[in-house]
C-alpha cells in the first residue's frame, strides 16, 4: 500500500512514529529564571556529532501557558542550558508521570517521586539516580515547519554515570535496560546486545 497523510485508504492510526523506530529517549530537565525545575521526556532524540560532543531533542507541540511551545523549549531559552538523563526501565513509570501537560509551575521531580542532584558544569539539575545524564549548553534552536515544531541543539559539557553500569571499562546498557519508543503508546526495552566487526576494523 502506498499513500499520503490525507489519504482516506490510510490506517487509521498514523503509522509514521512507528516507523521510525525504536527510539531512545531524552527525559530532559531544565529550570526556568525563577527556579521552577521541570522535566519531560522526548522520543525525538539523539547524539549529533563526537568532537565536541553534541545532541538533539525535537518538541513539537505547545501548553497554553508557555508562548508557542512547551516548559522544556521555554526553560532553554531562558537560561541556555539544560540536561538529558538516560531512562532505564525501572523508572518507566515515573517517566510517564513526568510526561503530563502540567502548568509550568509544576515541579515533574517531586510529582514522579525522584532524588534531584546539581549539575557541575550549567545551573540545572538532574535525576540523581539515573544511569547517566549529559549536561548541556544550548547552541542553537531551530524552529521547523508546522505549528510549535521545534530542534534543540547543544553541546556536552559534563557527563554523570551511575557506577553500577560499568562493566570492564564499558558503558553496559545490559546493567539497567535503557527504555526505547516505539509507535503510538508502546515502548521496548534494551536486552539482546550484539556486536559486529566493521570492514575496515
Amino acid at each position: 500500500m502506498f499513500g499520503d497523510q490525507a489519504d482516506p485508504a490510510n490506517p487509521p492510526h498514523n503509522p509514521f512514529n512507528a516507523l521510525v523506530t525504536p527510539r531512545p529517549i531524552a527525559w530532559v530537565s531544565t529550570v526556568d529564571g525563577q527556579g521552577v525545575r521541570n522535566l519531560a521526556p522526548y522520543s525525538f532524540f539523539n547524539a549529533t556529532a563526537y568532537v565536541p560532543p553534541q545532541v538533539m531533542f525535537a518538541s513539537t507541540s505547545a501548553k497554553p501557558d508557555q508562548d508557542g511551545t512547551k516548559d522544556s523549549v521555554a526553560n532553554i531559552r531562558e537560561t541556555g542550558v539544560f540536561c538529558i538523563n538516560v531512562v532505564e526501565q525501572s523508572a518507566r513509570d515515573a517517566m510517564n508521570i513526568s510526561s503530563g501537560a502540567y502548568d509550568k509551575d509544576v515541579d515533574e521531580f517531586a510529582r514522579a517521586g525522584l532524588s534531584v542532584a546539581e549539575c557541575q558544569t550549567i545551573t540545572c539539575p538532574r535525576i540523581a539516580d539515573a544511569p547517566a545524564s549529559l549536561e548541556c549548553k544550548l547552541t542553537q534552536i531551530v524552529q521547523l515547519p508546522g505549528e510549535a515544531n521545534f530542534v534543540v541543539h547543544g553541546e556536552v559539557t559534563g557527563v554523570h554515570i551511575r557506577p553500577d553500569t560499568l562493566r570492564d571499562g564499558r558503558f553496559d546498557v545490559t546493567t539497567f535496560q535503557p527504555l526505547s519508543r516505539l509507535g503510538y503508546r508502546d515502548y521496548a526495552v534494551v536486552e539482546n546486545v550484539f556486536t559486529l566487526t566493521r570492514p575496515d576494523d
